[in-house]
């Protein structure tokens, strides 16, 4: 067996699996979940057209790992109009099997372990994905801390020099997750300094970019990059997904652009892996690429939800409407903290509204890890608003009750 896999963590669920272990959920409600962030809300029904559609010539053949290119065309006209960003899809787009797949195996492209000190450096809390990568590929995770004052975004300047010397890559998350905080532009040219500096490559998860409650859509990589005058986007890597952005978790469709001289290797990492995309699923997502107006709708459906729930969720927890994506970052009541022998406060509190009220959230702290004795994500839960607006407003009102009632 592979020795490495034994430096892997439980997933958060298996966690909360074992947390829930014995507990009886009141029969007076009916269940509902905010722990798992799937979106719920009905995928278009012209995606599903454009599937069906496409399986009579789309499973008798092999796939190519590269992408059709009416797909890779589809992904580079929307990056444009999108962010203004203007690509070689040949060489600077690579249809991937979800944004989960291709981080995981980008890593395992990059990572060279023989490299003394080989780091990964990452957001904590963060998606476990990036620690996983880190870990297989043989490199030790570099944890940073998130800042409360910043909504929760990264503290890059907590990171030493020292780590950044041997850091072989970087994930970034923007729009972050759980907090949903959009990195600026500032914080960006730093990131870009610094890997010019030592040579890492950035890795940019931004699954969420299309649920945001702003005016101003949230600025992605590539669209720094160019702000900035980096039109050749060296050492820099962007993934993105239609999972949350057209409601399709299932189709596992999403694509990576950026930096030629690593969409290069990373083709060739995917060749070998076995990583194609099905012919059918390349066909409906270059139509999901190509029209805004589902998006449009799915961000309204999330802009609407957010303003009922958060003011509810506001009157009793510390909790604000995120800059984007589709969770809410609560902080806890300190009267659950050593409520419960052996438990933070915010297993605490997942514990009990579950036994109470029948609604599943996640702890915080099994998000994160604790680094320099901190572990940022204690005493705060996620909650993922994706079903739908009257199902979340619902388990809102059951948490109020229930912090009334235990506080």
């Amino acid at each position: 067996m592979n020795p490495l896999l034994s430096r892997l963590q439980p997933y958060p669920f298996e966690r909360l699996r074992k947390l829930f272990e014995g507990v009886t959920p009141n029969p007076a409600f009916e269940p509902i979940s905010l722990g798992i962030g799937e979106p719920k809300h009905a995928a278009p029904e012209f995606l599903k057209q454009s599937l069906s559609a496409a399986l009579d010539n789309g499973l008798s053949n092999y796939p190519a790992t590269a992408g059709t290119p009416a797909l890779k065309q589809a992904c580079a006209r929307w990056l444009m109009r999108r962010y203004g960003v203007s690509v070689d899809p040949s060489t600077q787009v690579l249809p991937v099997n979800g944004s989960r797949e291709a981080l995981f195996a980008f890593a395992q492209t990059v990572l060279d372990p023989s490299q003394p000190g080989a780091t990964v450096v990452f957001p904590n809390p963060f998606y476990q994905i990036y620690e996983g990568a880190a870990l297989l590929g043989g490199a030790q995770p570099h944890y940073v801390a998130s800042d409360p004052k910043r909504n929760f975004a990264a503290d890059w300047a907590s990171v030493p020099e020292a780590v950044w010397a041997r850091t072989l890559l970087l994930f970034v998350c923007s729009p972050g997750n759980p907090a949903g905080a959009v990195m600026p532009l500032d914080e960006w040219r730093t990131l870009f300094e610094l890997s010019d500096r030592h040579g890492f490559v950035i890795a940019s998860d931004e699954c969420y970019s299309e649920i945001y409650f702003r005016d101003e859509p949230p600025l992605g990589g590539l669209e720094a990059a160019k702000l900035l005058g980096r039109t050749d986007f060296q050492r820099l890597m962007c993934f993105t997904s239609l999972s949350k952005r057209s409601n399709v978790p299932g189709l596992r469709s999403g694509f990576v652009a950026g930096d030629a001289a690593l969409i290069k290797p990373f083709l060739l990492y995917r060749t070998y892996h076995g990583g194609a995309m099905c012919p059918a699923v390349q066909a409906a997502s270059a139509a999901a690429w190509a029209d805004e107006t589902h998006v449009e709708d799915n961000r309204r459906q999330y802009r609407d939800k957010f303003a009922q729930v958060t003011p509810v969720l506001a009157e009793v927890l510390d909790v604000a409407l995120p800059d984007a994506s589709f969770y809410l970052w609560a902080g806890v009541p300190a009267s659950f903290e050593h409520r419960v022998p052996g438990l933070s406060a915010d297993e605490a509190f997942s514990q009990a509204l579950l036994a109470q009220y029948n609604v599943t959230v996640l702890p915080g702290s099994y998000l994160a890890r604790e680094f320099g004795g901190v572990n940022p994500g204690k005493g705060r839960v996620r909650m993922a608003l994706v079903a739908e607006t009257a199902e979340c407003l619902e388990a809102a009102r059951r948490i109020a009750e229930f912090v009334t009632r235990n506080a």
